[in-house]
């Protein structure tokens, strides 16, 4: 029998050595005549005995031989065109018609995306690499394509070829990317990627471009068509955040993590947006519950966000991680919302409901490392791909996670295009970056002699400074009126200014200098408070140096840290009222705001991510009020363009008299571009009330107490000014009037002037005669 190939070619597909089998398997032009071609068609069909091409519109069958291996098989056809053809295969009793993979030439991934991914430079290369339902010449399937540049070979291999590695051998492009269309498959088809190293070492791996992921503890990846499967209602809600400024807008978050805020019943599935039912999946640490899906999130979550007056949620990472007890900070699938809460249109349908109701959504980006699972990018083609390869610069070595190698383009491309996926795709409205320090130094968490110094001699690590940089660049000029927050806890300078002005290019940062000064302090009996005033002041004087977020997040009440009312000292009464005191405080303090849940209702057990809040705390009178003053303080918060419109200008905040430690008591000014929305604000940390207490204030007239922490309704002692207080003539703090208050115990007065009170021709001496009568 004649045949067209050698022994030598037909094993290099048989053992899978070939870097493009398309130079062997599919259609070959042999030879061309006056009237006809003389083609080939070979196929390596591993399970198979026998197999023919079917030409569908000359309604022809011809048998396959088997070349040099008998499940590689070749046909030779005289025709003049050729351009159609399927396959009949026979495997034991069974036989089926299948599309030649090797049949299809794809479209997809261009010379020119695969030029500005090498760049790093292809902001959309989502688009491109990973999983994409598609059509080559009217027949529909899957391409896909996947960086791996060292491997030897790569394969897709799923449940359409029964994982075997054999069936779909990829071609490599470029000498860096692999890629195939598959026909005949589409979303919802679960694979991975086989990759052998030079050394013949076979490597399972998760798509890094994958958009969903199973349910852990499997790790395969799940073909999704994510441009089609939700239609967004969210275009107003986008279009006035386009030309918004968020630093001059209320920004209060209420950070959650979704697997621990609420539980189901193990009993019931979880229902997905499109009214199906999934599988239960429970927690791996309290069986007897579910997770909720983001449907469900969308119906429970969403309205106790808006009813309680938040701007925004916050969510711990989402994107897909193999351990629940990580709280979604060891990110193996980074394209991937999480399937422990339903699918991709589920997510999208969460966010939708958010801006429908007025909510923004932020999401926690971990760029920062990644961990060691076998499935996801460490040693991703047999090589140190992803991450560096000395694992003085590589390696975290107290968290167990590896370090991007920022300077290396594709990785680059891989994380700034991550970014903007999820405001693409998703329409989220900012992101928070967690542990900014560990990027930006060598020698994070590093002892001497466990890092290397940079180019330069020093212990920045000067291509994360450059990939940061870009990040936020880019995320301002794709997306305006978003918000980009640094986790950063150094005294790296910038942080929060532009990229153009020698900063990092974010537009806020957390103060976590202020956190750890006001906790420190309101752990402090309050007798002791006069000898650390310096902790409630200090803010002051760095303020301004960066766009500051005030953040009392999950880290604070976790490890034995004891949650918010833990911390207070004094009795119970005392614990409440320090921690209205402290949260009144942080509200009228210059800064956006973020704090975690179960703080809202005073729970008093340290975040558990295996199990609910504590929510059952909520029949009793002391959690119920303390939940309504956060809603009311919320409420307050967005109503008084003061506490927002200035936090990052000196206009915006004034202190009246800073140095009474004596009595613990602080006062101060916030402004806004109406002077009629100024607030006088004052603050009692100790339970010693203060009668005849008198401070300085700007204006004559009548100054109304519009929130008091110690309000009877929040279980406060109910003290206060009877509604407000008149000014009197009298200059004091080098303001020339002055009010005489009574500043009830641990807590916190807001007030402001009512011009409407001020009676025309009455001088503030008869006003305030009359007062005394």
């Amino acid at each position: 029998m004649t045949t067209t190939i050698s022994a030598d070619q037909v094993n290099q597909i048989i053992y899978n050595l070939h870097h493009d089998p398309f130079e062997i398997l599919g259609c070959h032009l042999l030879e061309e005549g006056k009237n006809t071609k003389k083609w080939v068609v070979r196929a390596y069909l591993p399970k198979a005995e026998a197999a023919w091409v079917i030409r569908p519109t000359e309604r022809k069958e011809d048998p396959m031989n088997s070349v040099h291996h008998p499940n590689f098989f070749e046909c030779i056809i005289e025709t003049p065109e050729l351009n159609h053809y399927q396959l009949k295969v026979k495997e034991g009793e069974h036989e089926k018609v299948i599309y030649d993979p090797y049949a299809f030439s794809s479209p997809y991934l261009t010379d020119e995306d695969i030029y500005l991914f090498s760049e790093g430079n292809h902001h959309r290369i989502y688009e491109k690499l990973g999983a994409h339902v598609g059509e080559i010449n009217g027949v529909k399937g899957v391409y896909f394509a996947v960086w791996a540049p060292n491997a030897r070979n790569v394969s897709v291999i799923g449940d359409f070829n029964n994982w075997d590695g054999r069936e779909h051998q990829m071609r490599k492009r470029n000498y860096t990317i692999w890629e195939l269309f598959v026909p005949e498959i589409g979303s919802g088809t679960v694979y991975k990627y086989e990759i052998k190293n030079s050394e013949g070492h076979i490597y399972e791996k998760s798509d890094p471009y994958g958009f969903y992921r199973e349910v852990r503890p499997n790790t395969a990846s799940i073909v999704v068509d994510i441009d089609n499967i939700y239609q967004w209602h969210d275009e107003e809600w986008l279009e006035k955040r386009r030309n918004s400024d968020p630093l001059k807008q209320p920004v209060s978050v209420y950070e959650v993590h979704l697997g621990s805020w609420l539980h189901g019943s193990s009993a019931e599935k979880m229902p997905l947006l499109n009214g199906e039912a999934d599988p239960v999946i429970v927690s791996e640490w309290n069986p007897g519950a579910r997770f909720l899906s983001y449907y469900e999130l969308a119906e429970k979550l969403i309205p106790y966000v808006k009813d309680m007056g938040y701007t925004h949620i916050e969510l711990l990472p989402i994107a897909e991680h193999p351990f629940d007890g990580s709280w979604g900070y060891q990110v193996t699938g980074f394209y991937s919302p999480t399937s422990r809460f339903g699918r991709p249109e589920d997510f999208m349908y969460f966010v939708d409901k958010c801006h429908e109701n007025g909510i923004g959504v932020i999401l926690d980006w971990v760029p920062g490392h990644f961990p060691k699972d076998s499935h996801g990018l460490a040693y991703f083609d047999g090589t140190h791909l992803y991450e560096h390869a000395d694992p003085r610069i590589g390696e975290h070595k107290e968290w167990g996670t590896l370090v991007f190698n920022y300077g290396r383009h594709e990785v680059r491309n891989f994380l700034v295009a991550n970014v903007l996926f999820w405001f693409d795709k998703y329409h989220v409205d900012g992101i928070r970056v967690d542990a900014v320090a560990s990027m930006l130094y060598r020698n994070y968490l590093r002892k001497e002699g466990e890092w290397i110094a940079n180019e330069y001699g020093g212990d920045e690590h000067i291509e994360a400074v450059s990939f940061i940089r870009e990040v936020n660049t880019l995320l301002f000029e794709y997306f305006p009126g978003i918000l980009s927050i640094a986790e950063e806890s150094t005294e790296w300078e910038k942080v929060s200014r532009p990229v153009y002005d020698g900063g990092l290019g974010f537009n806020l940062k957390w103060d976590m200098g202020w956190m750890h000064d006001m906790l420190d302090y309101f752990n402090i009996d309050p007798y002791f408070r006069q000898y650390h005033q310096n902790n409630v002041t200090f803010s002051m004087l760095y303020y301004y140096n960066e766009n500051f977020m005030l953040a009392l997040s999950h880290d604070e009440i976790v490890h034995g840290k004891s949650n918010m009312l833990g911390k207070m000292p004094g009795d119970e009464w005392q614990k409440y009222a320090n921690v209205r005191a402290l949260f009144t405080y942080m509200y009228t303090h210059p800064g956006k705001k973020t704090m975690f849940m179960s703080m809202e209702f005073g729970q008093w057990s340290e975040w558990n991510v295996w199990g609910d809040l504590e929510w059952h705390l909520l029949q009793y009178e002391p959690h119920q009020q303390l939940k309504q003053f956060f809603t009311d303080l919320n409420a307050l918060y967005q109503q008084e363009p003061a506490l927002y419109t200035h936090d990052f200008e000196y206009h915006g905040f004034e202190w009246i008299d800073c140095n009474d430690n004596t009595h613990s008591v602080v006062s101060f000014l916030r402004r806004s571009d109406d002077p009629n929305d100024s607030l006088v604000v004052v603050c009692n940390f100790t339970p010693q009330p203060h009668s005849h207490y008198r401070i300085g204030v700007p204006e004559a007239g009548y100054y109304v107490e519009l929130f008091n922490s110690d309000a009877k309704q929040y279980g406060g002692s109910n003290m206060g000014n009877l509604g407000g207080k008149w000014a009197d003539e009298w200059s004091f703090h080098n303001k020339p009037y002055s009010l005489d208050l009574c500043l009830p115990p641990l807590a916190v007065l807001i007030l402001k002037l009512d011009p409407t009170k001020v009676p025309e021709g009455t001088t503030i001496k008869e006003i305030a005669a009359d007062e005394e009568e």
